[in-house]
């Protein structure tokens, strides 16, 4: 009698499991899809159409003849397939066909939506398409390359908003706020100078950090190009290009190429790119194609079952659940393959968990013509999070990322003062206090015995495991511009003395061992006329107007030289904490808010001999001890010649003001 009660409450247990709903499941008991094949698969003869939604009742794929308007031509009830996937395969030529897919859950049919894994899109990103990428490229694109670099902190970091670079009438580029103005070719100022691509091609950085580029939905496509700008940080379709960037919008394969062609020039001049990725949080919650395909899964949430934002931006994606964790290292991928990207950054790359970041970085290193893919963010987040902070992707853990750097606020809020207490003044600006935080950012954020971490401004202790793993910087597209900010938190200074200010800030930056990174402009003193927070301010606070590369002309040349000189000596760029300790050396006894240390001869297989560095952040002139024998002095007072602007040899040396000096043993 025991054993058939057993029985029957055993298969009561059975049923009540079975009969509950999916969608009432914890989201970790959603079976997870290893397949490589969501979205769409084309091939001339079968296409298939795979949704990964297994809490749906029901998905529906509705094909349409345009991407903006009408009814559909035909719906098709989806097949339910392996590990909460829906299939349809269509065995004939779908290329060229708008689709949607439509998930039915709990009763109720959601909107439609193009779906997470869309990588064509109409105008506006709301229809998915299907495309053959294989005849959507431009010539030579099979054998196109990015550069070659030996360390992470050979690059030079150049970041950029499409329309930026173009916008201002003085740009003399016909193809205004577009992925085509961004590369071309010949753009003169009213000054006859370079803009556009041959500027950068000239200033000497050698990859492009491009603000979100993927198709964001804060733009209306169908409005007139300019009439709103937005940086980005709004993502709608991960996988497809911004479509107002495009000579044409409503074209799902005019974007593609373009994006294409952009890559390839900047490739052919030189010049690698990276994204900015967004994959922390999207521009929609409730409606976006992650939650009309799984409601919720894609999301950290409150206890209260509201969404989690330490985003800032209203809601917070999960990386550590395993299909969101695949859907970025594939969407990334995507990138990667599709259209040669060179690298990535993370925006507020804190919200993601470690696992996730190591695996992305394991998937692309080795992924893509055996390079090293260059890979940084972001080591914070914007507010709390439910995820435990030992599993983020923070500055502080940058120690268990691998291969994957983090940007150094130390040493740009040293540098000029606190972020977002814009009247802060910086060791720029005559600040006492920040020398260990220069020395900090200096040896990139690694361990050195000369530096005492009580001192340094927010990190305690070595948090890069090498300078490859550090980024430093001093401005970006948030906040102040560098010349706003130094305008600001210094009213009284004149114009000369910001210039001295502005040079000295990225001559830290450009002679640290850490990747130096640089905000587009930065090199002709670039101003939104002191508008803090411009992610959608017009074209006329955020553009850059080509008649300051006349007015700074003697910014942008010590900006080139500086380059050209980091480029030329690796001493400044030495591969590894232990070199750096070894080869570096600061000097001690030197004035407040003076920075100073040599480098031994012939340091990283320089052709120099020994190297003495000093920065004076002081208003006036200090005088300091000068190390015996015969040197030549390279940068002084604003000036470079890597030949020599002179000769001393002596017991002292005077430093002018808020300036740097750079001198070589002979």
């Amino acid at each position: 009698m025991k054993k058939v009660v057993m029985i029957m409450i055993s298969v009561a247990l059975i049923a009540a499991c079975t009969s509950k709903k999916m969608s009432e499941m914890p989201f970790d008991e959603y079976p997870v899809y290893e397949g490589a094949d969501l979205g769409v698969v084309y091939t001339p003869k079968m296409c298939s159409f795979r949704l990964w939604s297994p809490a749906a009742d029901a998905v529906k794929l509705h094909f349409y003849d345009n991407g903006e308007e009408g009814e559909p031509i035909e719906s098709i009830d989806m097949k339910k397939d392996a590990d909460g996937t829906w299939l349809y395969i269509a065995n004939e030529d779908m290329n060229g066909r708008f689709y949607t897919f439509q998930v039915q859950q709990d009763g109720e049919w959601l909107q439609e939506s193009a779906g997470p894994y869309a990588k064509a899109t109409g105008v506006n990103g709301m229809r998915a398409y299907v495309a053959d990428f294989d005849s959507i490229k431009p010539e030579g694109w099979n054998s196109d390359r990015g550069p070659k670099y030996r360390n992470m902190n050979d690059i030079v970091l150049y970041e950029l908003h499409v329309r930026d670079i173009s916008s201002h009438p003085s740009s003399g580029l016909e193809n205004v706020g577009t992925f085509k103005g961004l590369v071309e070719k010949w753009g003169k100022s009213p000054d006859d100078l370079s803009t556009g691509i041959d500027h950068m091609k000239e200033l000497g950085i050698t990859h492009v950090h491009i603000l979100p580029a993927f198709d964001y939905r804060s733009i209306d496509e169908t409005r007139p190009k300019g009439e709103k700008y937005n940086w980005g940080y709004d993502p709608q379709n991960y996988n497809v290009p911004e479509g107002s960037y495009s000579s044409d919008p409503y074209n799902p394969e005019t974007r593609i190429m373009e994006f294409r062609e952009m890559v390839k020039a900047f490739h052919d001049n030189g010049i690698g790119v990276i994204m900015d990725v967004v994959y922390n949080h999207t521009g929609y919650g409730d409606e976006s194609v992650f939650s009309l395909s799984v409601p919720g899964y894609y999301y950290r949430h409150n206890d209260d079952g509201s969404y989690s934002n330490s985003s800032g931006c209203g809601n917070e994606t999960a990386s550590e659940r395993p299909m969101v964790r695949k859907y970025m290292i594939e969407s990334l991928k995507h990138w990667a393959d599709t259209y040669h990207v060179d690298g990535f950054r993370f925006d507020l790359m804190g919200i993601h968990d470690i696992e996730t970041m190591n695996e992305i970085q394991k998937a692309l290193h080795p992924h893509h013509w055996g390079k090293k893919y260059i890979l940084y963010g972001e080591g914070w987040t914007a507010g709390d999070s439910p995820l435990p902070i030992e599993k983020r992707a923070l500055k502080a853990h940058t120690n268990e990322l691998k291969n994957v750097a983090a940007f150094s606020d130390d040493l740009r809020d040293g540098v000029k003062g606190h972020w977002s207490n814009v009247e802060e003044q910086g060791f720029v600006s005559g600040k006492e206090g920040m020398e260990e935080s220069i020395k900090f950012g200096v040896v990139g954020a690694t361990h050195h015995p000369d530096i005492d971490y009580a001192l340094v401004n927010y990190s305690d202790t070595a948090w890069s495991p090498s300078p490859q793993q550090s980024v430093n910087y001093v401005s970006c597209h948030d906040n102040n511009t560098l010349y706003d900010k130094l305008k600001i938190s210094n009213p009284e200074a004149t114009e000369a003395e910001i210039k001295k200010m502005h040079k000295l800030a990225n001559t830290i930056v450009l002679t640290s061992q850490a990747v130096p990174f640089l905000h587009a402009g930065v090199e002709m003193m670039r101003t939104k006329q002191g508008v803090e927070n411009s992610y959608e301010s017009p074209d006329s606070i955020n553009q850059i107007d080509w008649n300051w590369k006349k007015q700074h002309y003697d910014v942008f040349e010590y900006y080139r030289d500086l380059i050209s000189l980091r480029k030329n000596h690796p001493a400044f760029r030495m591969p590894s904490t232990e070199m750096i300790a070894e080869k570096l050396h600061f000097i001690n006894e030197l004035p407040a808010n003076v920075v100073g240390y040599t480098i031994d001869a012939n340091a990283n297989e320089d052709t120099w001999g020994e190297i003495l560095v000093v920065f004076n952040g002081n208003e006036k002139a200090e005088k300091i001890k000068f190390p015996e024998g015969k040197w030549n002095i390279v940068l002084e007072n604003g000036k470079i010649n890597e030949s020599g602007l002179r000769t001393f040899s002596g017991k002292q040396i005077k430093i002018a003001g808020r300036s740097a000096l750079i001198a070589v043993k002979q």
